[in-house]
């Protein structure tokens, strides 16, 4: 009977996968759209609809698409100065670095900044010695399919090479990877705005990179001069000299601009408050 019973459940399971998944989607957002039905119905959770929709996103993507623009790279010249080296690395905070000779399209190693400090123990050492050699891949190459190089080759950092063969930008795991788990990020979107920006539950909003001076101005009561740039992110990038990378915050207006998510060289989202000098006089 019990063997019965356990029979009869597993037809049960099967009807309702089957009844789930036929008519079978025949488009990748129509595939999209049964997640979010099999969220609905408690079938699978929030956080696995979200990056089940990235891998499936990811499928179409290549290292064009998510690749840091070589103009926005971070590279380090093999004939630069120790001194030079180090302040380079401390600034910007990154794990490698690409590593140029005369020219910054002739890319001649990659440098874990680890390494870098066997310089300071062994300044007879030659920085030559410590690159490791560069992985090239080309602008069309798939992101499933560099992921799986990335970890078959267990590197982390990839230079993109366009159709000509010269320097188009780096990719790295880190950037591949976001894109599955990087949309988590947008989970608490309410709806659609066309402003770009969103009232979160903490009272904060959070802005597009690309919204509009003129929608951050109307939403925040301020006066950002709209002359010279057009989106938020251009113009937090021109008052920090640079474009803020993950975790950086700026102060502009008597606001706080966080940023979220960074993506491709540039700020996808910011977190917004008012600073806190501003949130005081206003308190007051």
């Amino acid at each position: 009977m019990q063997q019965h019973d356990r029979e009869k459940d597993r037809r049960s399971l099967f009807e309702r996968l089957v009844e789930f998944i036929s008519p079978g989607p025949d488009s990748t957002d129509e595939l999209i759209e049964s997640l979010a039905t099999a969220e609905q119905r408690e079938l699978i959770e929030p956080e696995s609809r979200v990056m089940l929709e990235g891998v499936i996103r990811m499928a179409g993507m290549s290292a064009g698409d998510v690749m840091v623009a070589v103009k926005r790279m971070d590279l380090l010249d093999i004939n630069a100065p120790y001194e030079d080296l180090l302040n380079q690395v401390i600034d910007a905070g990154h794990s490698r670095f690409p590593v140029f000779e005369g020219s910054r399209e002739n890319i001649i190693g990659v440098l874990m900044t680890k390494d870098l400090l066997k310089l300071q123990r062994a300044p007879e050492l030659n920085l030559r010695t410590l690159l490791r050699p560069p992985v090239f891949v080309p602008e069309s190459k798939g992101l499933n399919e560099l992921l799986r190089d990335f970890r078959a080759n267990r590197s982390h950092m990839a230079i993109v090479i366009d159709e000509f063969g010269k320097t188009a930008g780096l990719i790295t795991i880190e950037d591949v990877l976001e894109e599955i788990v990087g949309e988590i990020e947008d989970e608490f979107d309410v709806g659609e705005s066309d402003s770009g920006i969103f009232t979160l539950a903490d009272g904060s909003q959070r802005v597009a990179g690309d919204a509009e001076i003129e929608a951050v101005n109307q939403a925040f009561g301020i006066h950002l001069p709209m002359d010279d740039f057009d989106t938020i992110g251009g113009f937090v990038a021109h008052e920090l000299g640079r474009v803020p990378r993950r975790g950086e915050a700026v102060e502009v207006a008597g606001l706080r601009f966080s940023v979220m998510l960074a993506r491709g060289g540039a700020v996808r989202w910011f977190k917004v408050t008012r600073a806190p000098d501003a949130a005081e006089m206003s308190g007051s």
